[in-house]
């Protein structure tokens, strides 16, 4: 296993740093590979949330050629899906998780946020049902530009949400970041409504694991981990979970942290 740079806690949240993101999956990877193995040795089944974007590729991909976890007895979930897209969408969530996971894996039962379901606030309901009827023994998370986690932006995040699955409308900055990393080719493209999971939803996971490599997720790696904890930037709710661990490279901590702490 490797070991981070850098390692530490901020309030309740523990922080690990490498010194690229390649070593970042990994080590990463090699966490949840051990904690599904540890689960899956007392008790029959165990059940993940995933997240998607392109902090989670080389994860997904490092924790599926690990091998040793028996997906067969895996339940999985994902955290979001746009309003109005359909499964074979290229930018369709459904789309990213069958291709680099259900079809790698094929897991005991992956239940899918319907994004074209014809009633939306029915979809929202059964889909919460599903994920109430057992507890969510992993997810795995990325941070937006924005701070979000999961789609739930500054101006929708509640930390006391009263729902588990809700729709929400996308801020600008986040459609924007869509453009940006080539799952849409231009603003107008991107849907501006989607479902998201909410954050208690989230927090009630047993284990977090949160991806965050990468320049561009510096500057809100650092709002997250230095400001105060509130929802103008939702990632900071992390700070308050102790079953949570965030993992970054050298490039998303540099704002953060000088570059002499990175290396002491």
């Amino acid at each position: 296993m490797l070991s981070a740079t850098k390692f530490f806690r901020v309030d309740d949240l523990t922080v690990q740093i490498y010194n690229s993101e390649t070593e970042m999956a990994q080590d990463a990877a090699e966490i949840a590979q051990k904690y599904l193995q540890d689960i899956l040795t007392s008790r029959d089944s165990a059940t993940i949330l995933l997240a998607t974007g392109n902090s989670q590729l080389k994860f997904l991909d490092a924790l599926i050629k690990l091998g040793g976890v028996d997906w067969s007895r895996v339940t999985m979930f994902h955290l979001d899906e746009y309003l109005g897209i359909a499964a074979d969408h290229a930018a369709s969530f459904r789309r990213y998780l069958q291709e680099r996971v259900e079809k790698r894996v094929q897991p005991k039962q992956f239940h899918y946020i319907e994004g074209d379901a014809l009633q939306p606030l029915a979809e929202c309901d059964r889909y919460t049902n599903l994920l109430k009827a057992q507890p969510i023994d992993l997810c795995c998370l990325g941070i937006g530009e924005n701070g979000h986690i999961a789609f739930n932006d500054p101006s929708v995040a509640n930390f006391q949400d009263s729902y588990s699955v809700k729709l929400v409308k996308l801020d600008a900055a986040n459609r924007q970041q869509q453009v940006n990393t080539g799952y849409f080719p231009h603003l107008e493209n991107v849907p501006q409504y989607a479902f998201t999971l909410t954050i208690p939803m989230i927090c009630s996971a047993k284990k977090i694991i949160c991806l965050a490599p990468e320049k561009r997720k510096a500057q809100v790696v650092k709002q997250m981990l230095q400001e105060s904890i509130n929802i103008k930037c939702p990632a900071s709710i992390l700070r308050q979970q102790p079953q949570a661990t965030l993992f970054l490279d050298v490039n998303s901590a540099t704002a953060a942290f000088l570059e002499s702490e990175l290396t002491s």
